[in-house]
């Protein structure tokens, strides 16, 4: 896709949509640096619980700011391995309350890999909250840090000349455990890219770095927000045939 384009995109982990050149707003992210905290996944909770209850969304506790963002839920079932419900974000800044808000809700109903999340499901969430900062035009495709960077690619094929762009939020390739190089070339691949990706293919790419703060709570952690800061009322949810969780 070219840039100030919108996509679709998956890797393992991650949608995201809005892509926008990242030279229009370096400057601003290095001005304003936000981290990602409480509040925010607090936020993106109560923008859940309020669209399966029909209600208004509570203000938020944090100041506002321009950033780019993703929202992502996974399901928690008896002590296993968190698995993935929901992924997108935007590599655009955005402000930070109306994107949290957008995307919280987007990730959790409309990410085209899985259903949409159900109310249900609640007690079993964890949402983490992402805040993308320090965008930098790298020297090369193996100018960054694996465990440190987020990585944008762009580049031409060589034959059709189709343009192409993606994304790995910083842990991913951590997670996967791979080399600079094996990072680029699943990149690469989820760009959609299907030839052979040699050294020149490489060196088409240009590679914007950047880092993120993150912030992950469980729907139990929110419900002890909500106890200690809110009177002690658990939300009820609308669908369900008794409350979401009880406090005790």
């Amino acid at each position: 896709c070219a840039l100030n384009q919108k996509l679709s995109f998956n890797k393992r982990n991650t949608r995201f949509i809005s892509f926008a050149t990242p030279s229009i707003f370096f400057d601003s992210l290095k001005r304003k640096k936000k981290m990602a905290n409480r509040e925010m996944a607090v936020y993106c909770f109560d923008t859940l619980v309020s669209h399966y209850n029909n209600d208004e969304t509570p203000p938020p506790a944090f100041d506002d700011a321009n950033h780019p963002l993703f929202v992502t839920w996974k399901k928690i079932v008896n002590g296993g391995e968190p698995r993935l419900r929901g992924c997108i974000g935007t590599l655009e800044a955005r402000r930070l309350i109306s994107g949290f808000k957008d995307y919280a809700l987007t990730s959790a109903l409309r990410d085209r890999r899985f259903p949409p999340i159900q109310s249900k499901e609640l007690p079993f969430l964890q949402c983490t909250v992402s805040v993308l900062t320090d965008y930098e035009t790298a020297d090369d495709y193996l100018d960054w840090e694996v465990g440190k960077h987020g990585i944008i690619i762009e580049f031409t094929e060589p034959v059709s000349n189709t343009k192409r762009s993606a994304t790995y939020l910083p842990e991913v390739p951590a997670h996967e455990g791979w080399t600079k190089i094996e990072a680029i070339d699943s990149l690469v691949r989820k760009a959609g890219y299907s030839g052979e990706i040699t050294e020149s293919v490489r060196r088409r790419i240009r590679l914007t770095r950047y880092q993120s703060t993150l912030f992950s709570m469980h729907y139990s952690e929110y419900l002890s927000y909500v106890k200690a800061t809110r009177g002690g009322v658990a939300p009820a949810i609308n669908g369900t045939s008794k409350p979401a969780m009880a406090f005790s």
